[in-house]
C-alpha cells in the first residue's frame, strides 16, 4: 500500500475518496434565487405537459386500434378520397403561397417607387424654390445685355455719324 502511495506521490497525483471526487465536480455556490424560482415554476409545468403528451399518445394509439379495421373496409373509398383531399388542400396552400409572394413583391414595388418618387418630388421642389431666383438673376443679365447693347448701339450710331460727317467734308 505504501507503495501506491509513493509511486502516486511521484506522478503528482493525490489519492482522493470518491466523495471528494464528486465534490470536485459540483459548483462550489448553490443556486441563485432567480434559478430557484425558474426551476419551481418550470418542473410542474413541464410535469403537466408531459402528461398531456401520455394520453395524446395513448389516445392515438387508440383511436389507431379502432380506426384500423375502418380504414382497411373503405379502403377503395378513403384513398382517392384522401387524394383528393390532399391536393385540394395542395393547391389551396400553394395559391395562397402565391398570393402572398406576389402581394409583397407588389408592396416592395410600390414602396420603391414611393422612394423615387418621393426624391423626385423633392428635388422638384428645390427647383422650384430655386425659380424666383434664376428668373430673378435671368432678368438682371438681359437688362444688362439690353443695357450693354443699347449703349453698343449709341456708339456704332455716333461713328456712323462722324463717318457720314467726314465724307461729307471732303
Amino acid at each position: 500500500m505504501a507503495e501506491v502511495q509513493q509511486h502516486g506521490q511521484h506522478y503528482g497525483h493525490q489519492q482522493q475518496s470518491p466523495t471528494d471526487a464528486i465534490k470536485s465536480m459540483l459548483p462550489d455556490r448553490g443556486p441563485t434565487a432567480s434559478q430557484v424560482i425558474a426551476v419551481v415554476t418550470l418542473f410542474p409545468l413541464g410535469g403537466f405537459l408531459l402528461i398531456l403528451a401520455g394520453l395524446t399518445l395513448a389516445g392515438t394509439v387508440v383511436g389507431l386500434a379502432v380506426a384500423t379495421p375502418v380504414f382497411i373496409l373503405f379502403s377503395p373509398v378513403l384513398v382517392p378520397a384522401a387524394l383528393t383531399i390532399g391536393l385540394a388542400v395542395t393547391g389551396f396552400l400553394t395559391s395562397g403561397a402565391f398570393g402572398l409572394t406576389g402581394m409583397s413583391s407588389m408592396a416592395y414595388i410600390l414602396n420603391y417607387l414611393r422612394q423615387i418618387f418621393g426624391k423626385i418630388a423633392q428635388q422638384l421642389s428645390e427647383k422650384v424654390q430655386q425659380m424666383p431666383d434664376q428668373m430673378e438673376s435671368a432678368k438682371r443679365r438681359v437688362q444688362d445685355t439690353a443695357g450693354h447693347l443699347g449703349q453698343r448701339t449709341k456708339e456704332v450710331g455716333q461713328q456712323t455719324a462722324r463717318g457720314t460727317q467726314e465724307t461729307a467734308r471732303t
